[in-house]
Parts: C-alpha cells; structure tokens; sequence
C-alpha cells in the first residue's frame, strides 16, 4: 500500500531510553509521545531515524572536565557547550532506541555525536556548524523536500535540526504533540520563535 508522498520524510530525533523517564537525561514525559510516533511512522513512506551515539568520556560529558558539574557551560573551539550527564554511551541500553518504538520501518538512522571533541544537537550538522552528517545529501538523493520533525527534545536536538533544514531550504513541520521539551529559562519559546523565524511550521 502507498504511504504518504515520495517528497516528504518523518525524522524522529532521538527516541533513546537515555532520553526518556529512568534514563542519564530524562525529558519529562519523553515516552509518552511514542503512540504517536508509531502513528506517524506508519503514514509517512520515508522514515529516518536519528540516535545520539557517544562514545564513552566524551567531550559533552561533565565527567570529561573535572570540577564541572552537569548543565553548566564551558568554551570548546567550537564555542559555548553545554555539559551533560554521560548519556547514550555507545552500545548501552541508555543509547537503545526506546523498546516502545516500532523503528524498522526507518529506512536510515542517523547517528550523532560519534567525534569525541564535538558535540551534535543538529540531525545535519556537529556543533561546529562545519562537519556534516551526510543527512542532507541523503534527502537531496532521494528528491525528500518536506520534512515532518518529532522527537527529544523540542528545544536541542529537534530544534537544531528544523532551523539547519530550514537554513538548506527544505519545508520543515515540527509537531510539538510529537515531541517534548527539556525547557530551562523559557528555552523552549527562544526555539519555537527562532524556528518561526526562519520559517518553519510550529503545529500541534
């Protein structure tokens, strides 16, 4: 049966156990938009899937830099980068796609945050703005214009991917429904204003 337009793909950002309640950095109610992920994955015939993939002692990593504690800020060549607690170390549970997910209709994953030295939010692009992916080449490949974003969280990962695939020129949806946000000092209304700005649709 035919799903849902050729043009168009579904990007669930980082639907990880690490990132959901029980998880190193849980998002508050981050599994409880897996019912409608799962919806949505079945309706969209294009698929991609992104997962955080950390190896271990990595830069981002509060315990890489002693007498730093988690969510405080250092200056990394790239500049200003949050520190986290270690999260989606490679090959733990913690970096498992959530076991509610039916995932293996996704026709690509994207992994990020692999380079030791930098840290990536974006789907598209590390934190120093410069290494990509490869996510853009593979949409632009397969002629995938319109994208739908969903995922954790609203304010990072999902928002630094919609703004970069906006930057690109592709039409981007982020559904809110769909996703949840971490939202520390109204962060999740600086995103939703930037995304806005830059064009990108904000439903529900």
């Amino acid at each position: 049966m035919h799903q849902g337009p050729t043009d168009a793909a579904l990007v669930v950002i980082d639907l990880q156990n690490d990132f959901c309640p029980g998880g190193a950095l849980a998002v508050t109610g981050g599994d409880e938009i897996i019912q409608r992920v799962n919806g949505l994955i079945e309706s969209f015939e294009n698929v991609v899937l992104t997962q955080d993939w950390h190896p271990a002692r990595h830069s981002s990593f509060a315990s890489s830099h002693p007498g730093t504690s988690p969510f405080s800020t250092i200056d990394m060549p790239y500049g200003p980068q949050t520190l986290w607690p270690d999260h989606c170390v490679q090959g733990t549970r913690g970096a498992d796609f959530h076991p509610g997910l039916i995932w293996t209709k996704a026709q690509l994953v994207v992994r990020k945050g692999f380079r030791t030295a930098v840290d990536s939010y974006s789907a598209f692009f590390e934190n120093d703005r410069r290494t990509p992916t490869g996510l853009a080449g593979y949409l632009r490949d397969r002629s995938i214009m319109r994208l739908t974003l969903t995922g954790l969280a609203t304010d990072y990962c999902v928002a630094y991917s919609a703004l970069d695939a906006a930057r690109l020129g592709l039409d981007v949806t982020v559904l809110l429904g769909a996703s949840r946000a971490i939202d520390q000092n109204g962060s999740l209304k600086t995103a939703t204003d930037r995304m806005r700005d830059l064009g990108v649709k904000i439903e529900a």
